[in-house]
């Protein structure tokens, strides 16, 4: 239980100069710029360093930042040096951006912001797009920056934020991923699911493979006919991946579809032999998991405390149905719990009751979080128990004292950024399911 290492001088410098632009993540969503053009134009002052990348593009809902990590895994285990991108962070900003499995090292990424900052100042005193360039979008192009200096030979790219207009969309990817679709980021995105899927499908290049997680069912508000439409508009040949039995079963399946769509488009090893799902194992799947995804930790007190950053309500549910019948958790759980504003709180509360003990509604500070009695009071309209806790800190000691009572466990959910705040005070933990693997986090 201690805290992350600070950063280094360089990494800390080149931080401080980056947090002073403008940062859509912690901004209320209804005022956001989404614009393509800073993002392409910083790209081409650093010489365009996603091409010297062969990449996977990942977006989605529920699941993208996972599936990524699995993809990267496999191809790392095909014997590529490999990156991945993806975000947000949960304790440092270095796990947005790893080589070969581990966190970047500070100055290199640090290297790469700063000349990202560069960049974005010759576009200032030319007056060209890059000028109004985002924090999202200069750390995006200081990535790519980094991922080409560390030598990385395939890249695994999470999308931000839907995907027409991410700050990532400037990619020539050898495939797309879709993982799901659901209401999120509605002030941005558009107020259903087949908006929002338009939105996401943006990362389609004409003849570009798409494997997808959402199928069509043919009802209102179809997200999956979106996304087939536009895979045909633009001739994509797309596989369709059905949902599995558990969020990581699906995941694993998607990831595993993605590394054979890459060797049946001819993408090999570097011995020559095909990319294949088979590459991806339960070994590699386990070292592959992110911080902050169902992910087992120990509180105070030896209690199990689950993190996981789930902000929709049928992503809630999944999470529930999961850890019900997962080994080691006993009984309903104490729920710490933060939520943005602009998510459907409403959803989310619904999607808990009748199946927790307590809500302890805390807050992070963020600038985009309801208040701690804001959140409390919803609960309370919302029929569940619960308790107004206004440091996440002490939600989380709160919710373990009494789970330790009765055997329980603890559910920090809503946000990563809420993860971040509880995952000081908590400790590795062995997930039952994976203690004979010693590859497992």
């Amino acid at each position: 239980m201690r805290p992350p290492e600070p950063p280094s001088p360089a990494l800390a410098r080149a931080q401080a100069l980056l947090d002073a632009r403008i940062d859509w993540e912690r901004r209320d969503r209804g005022g956001m710029r989404v614009d393509v053009a800073p993002s392409l134009d910083l790209c081409a002052r650093l010489g365009d360093p996603q091409r010297a990348l062969r990449t996977v593009h990942v977006g989605g809902t529920k699941g993208k930042g996972s599936v990524a990590s699995l993809i990267a895994a496999g191809l790392q285990a095909a014997g590529w040096r490999v990156g991945l991108y993806s975000s947000p962070h949960v304790e440092r900003i270095t796990e947005r951006v790893r080589l070969q499995g581990r966190e970047v090292e500070d100055d290199l990424l640090a290297s790469g912001i700063d000349a990202a900052l560069a960049a974005r100042e010759a576009a200032e005193r030319e007056g060209t797009p890059a000028a109004g360039a985002s924090w999202f979008d200069l750390f995006t192009a200081g990535a790519f920056h980094a991922l080409r200096a560390g030598g990385v030979e395939w890249a695994v790219i999470e999308v931000g934020l839907g995907g027409r207009l991410d700050s990532t969309n400037v990619l020539e990817a050898a495939l797309a991923v879709l993982t799901s679709i659901d209401l999120e980021h509605t002030a941005v995105l558009g107020s259903t699911r087949e908006a929002i899927a338009a939105e996401k499908a943006g990362i389609l290049r004409s003849g570009l493979p798409l494997v997808c997680g959402v199928p069509a069912h043919g009802g209102e508000d179809d997200p999956g006919r979106v996304i087939a439409e536009r895979a045909q508009e633009l001739g994509c040949p797309m596989r369709l991946v059905p949902r599995a039995a558990t969020i990581a079963a699906t995941n694993l399946a998607l990831a595993r579809t993605a590394l054979e769509a890459l060797g049946r488009c001819g993408h090999a090893a570097p011995d020559g032999a095909a990319l294949a799902g088979e590459l991806l194992t339960d070994g590699v799947a386990a070292a592959a998991q992110l911080p902050g995804r169902l992910e087992r930790r120990e509180g105070p007190g030896g209690v199990p405390v689950v993190l996981d950053g789930a902000h929709v309500g049928s992503s809630v549910e999944r999470v529930l149905d999961d850890l019900e019948r997962a080994e080691g958790l006993s009984g309903a759980p104490q729920v710490v719990l933060a939520l943005a504003r602009d998510k459907d709180h409403a959803g989310i509360l619904k999607a808990l009751r009748g199946r927790v003990d307590r809500v302890h509604s805390t807050t992070v500070p963020s600038g985009i979080h309801l208040e701690a009695a804001s959140l409390a009071q919803r609960v309370q309209e919302g029929g569940l128990d619960g308790e107004e806790v206004a440091d996440a800190r002490d939600a989380l000691h709160r919710a373990c004292a009494r789970a330790a009572a009765s055997g329980g466990w603890v559910l920090g959910i809503g946000s990563l950024y809420l993860a971040g705040a509880l995952r000081g005070d908590t400790g590795p933990s062995v997930d039952p399911d994976r203690a004979s693997d010693p590859c497992s986090p």
